[in-house]
């Protein structure tokens, strides 16, 4: 027999569209039997090896972010453009609308029902390592009832420019960074000293400067590891001296 108390939790508790983890049912009282009947009783839907979802629930790409960041303990999540414009910092629409950008750390394993389903989103995922702490710069999200973990703008703009300029656009991410008014210069300093990338540090600071922000002057840039020589992001393009990069004739 079933027991009601329990699946009246898990029927009522969870935020609607929430994946549910079967290794974190089990710390949660769940035994992998008891998951078993329920699936079989019709209350929970299996979407792949080790997950599933309540019975009418969405296949929701938020759902299953959430789920890897709070009964995982994931790195990934929505961050550079795709986090701007949850933000409401990003006027410029990706040309897929049902893309989102997801990030994770460079060791993360994407799991198989990740990948093989068919979300209401079409998650282009980079497993990248750009900061020694990957929790560095996010900020919470609530999506409907789900909350989770989404690039902050300061960490936004970083990753847009650690796709560039092969994967993202130098003259969109410029296009962004003139946008970014507010950003708080504490958070900035921080995120730059902490980043990994030279291109990304110099490119930061030279696309600020060049927008003319007044939280600039806040910066110490003497206190970031600008390393030495020169990158080159494009052919035949011009050199910046006092950031060592060569860009394209336009923004310099």
């Amino acid at each position: 027999m079933i027991n009601e108390s329990k699946i009246n939790r898990l029927v009522q508790k969870p935020s609607k569209g929430l994946v549910l983890l079967s290794s974190w049912l089990l710390t949660e009282g769940y035994s992998y039997e008891l998951q078993q009947r329920y699936r079989k009783s019709g209350w929970l839907k299996s979407i792949g090896h080790g997950a599933m979802i309540r019975t009418g629930d969405p296949l929701s790409l938020s759902g299953a972010i959430s789920a890897l960041q709070t009964q995982a303990d994931s790195t990934i999540h929505i961050g550079g453009r795709s986090a701007l414009e949850l933000l409401g910092l990003s006027h410029y629409l990706q040309v897929n609308s049902r893309e989102v950008t997801i990030f994770a750390d460079g060791r993360f394993v994407c799991p198989s029902w990740f990948i093989k389903n068919k979300w209401d989103l079409e998650p282009k995922l980079n497993c990248l390592t750009i900061f020694d702490d990957f929790e560095t710069g996010l900020v919470d999200y609530q999506d409907g009832e789900l909350i989770m973990k989404i690039s902050s703008a300061t960490r936004a703009m970083i990753e847009c420019l650690l796709l560039a300029p092969h994967q993202f656009s130098l003259y969109e991410a410029y296009e962004i960074m003139e946008g970014l008014t507010t950003l708080k210069p504490k958070q900035v300093q921080e995120l730059l000293i902490q980043c990994k990338s030279i291109k990304v540090k110099r490119l930061f600071l030279y696309f600020a400067e060049k927008a003319g922000h007044s939280w600039f002057k806040h910066i110490d840039v003497n206190n970031i590891d600008l390393g030495a020589g020169n990158r080159s992001l494009v052919t035949d393009g011009v050199l910046v001296s006092k950031y060592q990069l060569v860009l394209p004739k336009d923004l310099v």
